[in-house]
């Protein structure tokens, strides 16, 4: 079939890559500096919330020393009256969002933790959570973990959105079978891999449906299987298959390939193809970037989970592509969509642009049920901001944000259950303090 052999041309070019690679191959290995370096941007300027305009305080220093990494977030808003916006400081998670993230080292390490904001938490593949957001915009913020252990032969990922309160909970532990064998030894082949992934919503209003209103929490549970075909430092590639049910309700699995490549330290590319076959009740990637949002329509008083009656059985695909220039430039994309269905795609776009001539530019777009792509809803973020260094410690910017909210000004829930528009304005002069 068509899409079998989109598959197996994908292979055929990642095995001729790795012959050129293994060429290249170095004997001595890339040695990590620990570096300090930080950052503390103070941003000035003016946000307009539901037609009222607010006095923007922003300050957001952010550092690593070595493995450690530490980004805070405080907006202070002020109106023309000088009185601060409370609906930014409504709960005790609004406080402890002050707090960005606090991590130590990255994903892969033997150790990695995050503490505050996630930004497109995965576990595994994808299938079950890929691209999760707990704070998709500043009114929706959350703090999280997401904790992670490499032994080598075995370990785990695992993730909570929200640490104040009930949230998603995603564990996966998984074991590279063939390091406890005399197979050990052998190149590439050893790190075949098995894991098990396990999510929860535990919020009460994860899957409230037309039949069932007990506001009881939601699971999807999966497992994995991965095998390296290629493991060189300059070019990686993995087939897996995946297989995740949603209990109480349907099932699917996927089969795909991902690919690293990266040539003479100057270009890096990452990609990833795969075939869904999803069952009746079943949708992929259940936990994805706008999940915060879809969880609960007030107006209906219904769970994102009561769509999944509607569903029936389809095959579909999914690719996601990085592009990555010296690692200053960044192009990030990925996009889902059943073959037979149409209005059911996932896109995630994300640019980021290194300083050029001093000028600073940045967006992403997160959008869900696509039919038009550039259609702006409430299945939609999108942000973007073009700044100018004056000088090396001072930047003029606009940042401009769309998104939905379905609270009142006065911070309580809208009755009716829609989202508002809410189109955010900021322009800025920020300080710049390197350290």
């Amino acid at each position: 079939m068509r899409e079998n052999k989109m598959i197996l041309s994908v292979i055929l070019t990642v095995v001729f890559c790795a012959g050129q690679a293994y060429a290249q191959e170095e004997a001595a290995q890339i040695v990590q500096q620990n570096q300090t370096t930080g950052s503390m941007p103070v941003g000035f300027g003016a946000t307009f919330i539901d037609g009222e305009t607010f006095y923007l305080v922003n300050i957001a220093p952010e550092v690593s020393f070595g493995n450690i990494g530490i980004g805070l977030d405080l907006n202070l808003r002020f109106s023309t009256s000088g009185k601060l916006r409370t609906n930014d400081f409504v709960k005790l998670e609004d406080y402890l969002r002050v707090i960005r993230f606090i991590r130590w080292a990255h994903k892969g390490d033997p150790f990695y933790t995050r503490v505050g904001q996630l930004d497109y938490s995965l576990l595994g593949h994808g299938s079950i959570i890929y691209n999760y957001r707990n704070s998709a915009s500043y009114d929706l913020r959350r703090t999280g973990i997401e904790l992670d252990l490499n032994f080598e032969k075995f370990g785990f990922e695992s993730m909570y959105s929200n640490i104040a309160g009930k949230g998603l909970l995603g564990v996966r532990p998984y074991v590279k079978p063939l390091k406890f064998t005399s197979w050990e030894k052998v190149p590439v082949i050893n790190n075949f891999e098995i894991g098990m992934t396990y999510a929860r919503d535990l919020n009460d209003q994860a899957d409230i449906t037309s039949a069932d209103s007990s506001n009881k929490g939601l699971s999807i549970i999966g497992f994995d299987i991965g095998l390296p075909i290629i493991s060189y430092s300059k070019i990686k590639s993995t087939l897996y298959f995946d297989y995740a049910k949603i209990v109480n309700y349907g099932h699917g699995s996927s089969v795909g390939i991902d690919l690293f490549f990266s040539g003479l330290d100057l270009v890096e590319l990452r990609g990833k193809y795969e075939l869904r076959f999803n069952g009746d009740r079943y949708l992929p990637a259940y936990f994805n970037a706008l999940y915060e949002y879809d969880r609960y329509d007030l107006s209906i008083n219904r769970s994102k989970s009561d769509t999944l009656k509607n569903i029936t059985s389809n095959r579909g695909y999914y690719g996601e592509l990085l592009i990555s220039v010296l690692n200053t430039f960044h192009i990030i994309a990925g996009y889902q969509a059943p073959f037979d269905i149409k209005n059911e795609g996932i896109l995630h776009a994300e640019l980021q642009l290194p300083a050029v001539a001093d000028f600073v530019l940045r967006g992403a777009y997160d959008k869900t049920r696509i039919g038009k792509v550039f259609k702006f809803d409430n299945y939609t973020i999108l942000s973007a901001e073009i700044g100018y260094k004056v000088a090396p410690f001072l930047m003029i910017s606009t940042l401009y944000q769309r998104t939905f909210s379905n609270r009142n000004p006065d911070g309580t829930i809208r009755s009716d259950g829609t989202f508002v528009k809410q189109d955010r304005v900021e322009p800025k002069v920020s300080l710049l303090f390197e350290f």
